[in-house]
């Protein structure tokens, strides 16, 4: 019952046990039917080769961080537009200052003008939930981030569960299983804003310690290490294409761009938004969206949910059930191409 406690009292537990999780359980049974790829077929190692350790069926990857280096992977490909999926095991135990990122990002090619969707995971104290944020970024609008908070109704240390980034030229969703979490909708007020450009797929584990845990109180403690971060089932589907000239086979692209919005993850169903809708109730705990003080006129992309403004505060934050301290996040663009403000504007 230990972990059942990090969801509040015990009549909200009631009810998140009667109506949420069923609704979590039934969608993310419904697996979406996806194609893996082998690591080598698909991926290369990004940095820290020796502590990147393939499986022996080729089908997946184990990242370690010891006091001497992290790890990562990138795709061999930058693609425009794509499905880009995983099914991750996070490190256990003691994880204060680690931060695992599954993401997005053309920083390499465009360094003043990148794209990139994250998924970061923000390691924590031992008997403590891990917590996590979304982000995007187009067209190297760092000064503009669009972080999201949350928890987990789940221990991502103890099995598998696969997150996904949707990425068309319509809309952005970010997947946890099969439950969307969230969905940003291109519209014409957002420019440049909407990441637009050819974009490869990273994963990284490295020393976060200056802001991943309560804004670098607490290290990484390399007595626990290495830390170990688990990626299998991997999924890249989209259209290979050169960054800079952006050319390809244009009839196979229309083809891929067809077959991907087809796709099983690319529909929204009422049953999928209740669940999304559900997650966010119960579990973002910071949205750009209602931070006023951030942001005085709303972000283009924004949908204000009445009942969800309710919840937050005018610095995005909750205004009960919050746990999070003001912090202060300075972080190099060294491994993750990331440079969100999030933090220091907390």
């Amino acid at each position: 019952m230990d972990r059942l406690r990090w969801f509040g009292r015990s009549d909200t537990l009631f009810v998140f046990l009667a109506i949420l999780l069923p609704l979590f359980f039934s969608i993310a049974n419904s697996a979406f039917n996806v194609t893996t790829i082998p690591f080598n077929q698909g991926y290369l190692p990004l940095f820290g080769d020796g502590n990147l350790v393939r499986s022996p069926d080729g089908k997946g990857v184990r990242l370690l961080l010891d006091r001497f280096t992290g790890s990562g992977f990138i795709s061999s490909k930058l693609y425009k537009h794509g499905f880009f999926s995983a099914n991750i095991k996070l490190p256990s135990d003691y994880t204060a200052g680690i931060c695992v990122a599954f993401y997005t990002s053309n920083g390499d090619v465009f360094e003043k003008s990148h794209d990139e969707l994250d998924f970061e995971f923000l390691g924590n104290l031992q008997g403590k939930p891990w917590r996590f944020q979304t982000n995007l970024y187009g067209n190297g609008s760092t000064n503009r981030g669009r972080e999201e908070r949350y928890r987990l109704w789940f221990d991502p240390t103890k099995e598998f569960h696969r997150y996904s980034i949707l990425w068309t030229a319509k809309n952005i969703i970010f997947y946890i299983d099969e439950v969307p979490i969230r969905e940003v909708v291109r519209n014409d007020a957002m420019g440049g804003d909407y990441p637009s450009k050819p974009m490869s797929l990273y994963a990284t584990l490295w020393d976060a310690s200056n802001w991943a845990t309560s804004g670098g109180k607490y290290k990484v403690n390399y007595k626990y290490a290495p830390f170990v971060a688990e990626f299998k089932d991997l999924v890249l589907e989209g259209c290979p294409t050169d960054p800079i000239q952006q050319v390809s086979d244009a009839g196979v692209c229309v083809e891929k761009e067809v077959n991907l919005n087809s796709q099983d993850y690319a529909m929204v169903t009422p049953e999928r938004r209740l669940a999304m809708r559900k997650f966010r109730q119960k579990f973002m705990y910071y949205s750009y969206c209602y931070d006023t003080l951030r942001y005085p006129v709303l972000p283009p992309e924004c949908v204000i949910n009445p009942l969800e403004k309710r919840r937050f505060k005018d610095t995005g934050r909750l205004k009960f059930g919050g746990s999070h301290r003001r912090q202060s996040r300075r972080r190099s663009r060294t491994p993750v191409a990331s440079n969100s403000e999030f933090d220091s504007n907390m």
